[in-house]
């Protein structure tokens, strides 16, 4: 896989704060906007960016947090590393609610990048939260499929593909659909046939799309082995499904999935839409696949990217 190379759909991909209706909004911060205020434009250029709401809400309360020691109306200008020492403190040992280890880490990354984003624009001077320690309180590192795991759950995979009597293309179709892309499941459930790209039949493209205009910055062309065309070819023969590639419910692919691993004697839970995602990215990322184009490829915002890549560093150590 060392060969293939993200497809942009856009001739620049967008950045975290482009705005992508337009351009950005001007700036109405300096060194005395009050904290309050500098925060809803952060928020707003987060959300411009195509950051998660999940992402928007933990730093908005994060945020509220900071507002509720320091003062809302606090001038952000005013900050200073030792303040936010403070504040961490008393996160940790005066606030009457507990602060878990990865809440903690968490908010050290809001922190990061709150004033990141001021002292990038101009607003502050220096960044009082750079010199923070960062306590990364790192999740499980997720499961992934050893080759001889692939190998032979493809093995099976083929064989319902030829079998004389019913061949199924379905599990073969989207293993390696999964495995060559590390699409998403709800990705994968929306494509279509005209998402998939034969204008060169040598270099095939999946084109991933959103309809919702707030995720269209997660669009994006993964290539596809030329190969791959004959079994989806084989399955739209067998299937004709009507709109949607996979016209079934996710639960019935995940039986597929399960099916599969069974046949192949690997546990159920290693052939799953998650493992064979990390699978992929694992396999790109020891290919020497570039970590910006692996990014893109995920359809990961830059602030989900930091972790992913912390968790394939070790995962690449560790195998």
């Amino acid at each position: 896989m060392s060969d293939e190379q993200q497809l942009p759909l856009f001739d620049k991909p967008p950045d975290e704060t482009d705005d992508v209706h337009g351009e950005p909004p001007p700036s109405r911060l300096d060194h005395l906007t009050p904290l309050n205020e500098a925060v809803e434009i952060y928020l707003d250029t987060l959300r411009l960016g195509g950051a998660s709401l999940y992402t928007i809400k933990a730093f908005k309360s994060d945020l509220n947090l900071l507002g509720r020691w320091a003062g809302h109306k606090r001038a952000v200008g005013t900050f200073a590393t030792h303040d936010l020492n403070k504040f961490l403190h008393w996160l940790v040992a005066e606030r009457s609610e507990p602060c878990s280890p990865k809440s903690y880490a968490r908010r050290i990354t809001t922190l990061k990048n709150f004033f990141g984003y001021l002292h990038s624009e101009g607003v502050i001077a220096h960044d009082p939260a750079a010199p923070l320690i960062q306590e990364w309180v790192s999740s499980p590192l997720p499961t992934v499929l050893l080759e001889s795991e692939i190998e032979r759950v493809l093995g099976v995979t083929q064989r319902l593909r030829r079998r004389a009597e019913g061949p199924d293309a379905r599990p073969h179709l989207l293993v390696t659909l999964l495995l060559q892309t590390g699409i998403k499941k709800s990705e994968c459930m929306a494509i279509r046939p005209d998402d998939i790209s034969r204008a060169d039949p040598a270099m095939p493209v999946l084109w991933v799309r959103y309809e919702a205009p707030h995720m269209r910055y997660k669009e994006r062309k993964i290539p596809l082995k030329p190969e791959w065309l004959d079994v989806l070819d084989e399955y739209m023969e067998q299937r004709k499904p009507p709109r949607e590639i996979f016209n079934c419910t996710a639960r019935n692919l995940e039986y597929v999935l399960r099916d599969a691993a069974n046949r192949a004697g690997v546990p159920p839970q290693k052939l799953s839409f998650e493992t064979l995602r990390w699978t992929c990215a694992l396999r790109d990322w020891r290919n020497g696949m570039e970590p910006e184009k692996l990014r893109q490829k995920l359809g990961l915002s830059r602030i989900s990217w930091r972790e992913t890549l912390n968790k394939l560093e070790k995962l690449a150590e560790e195998r």
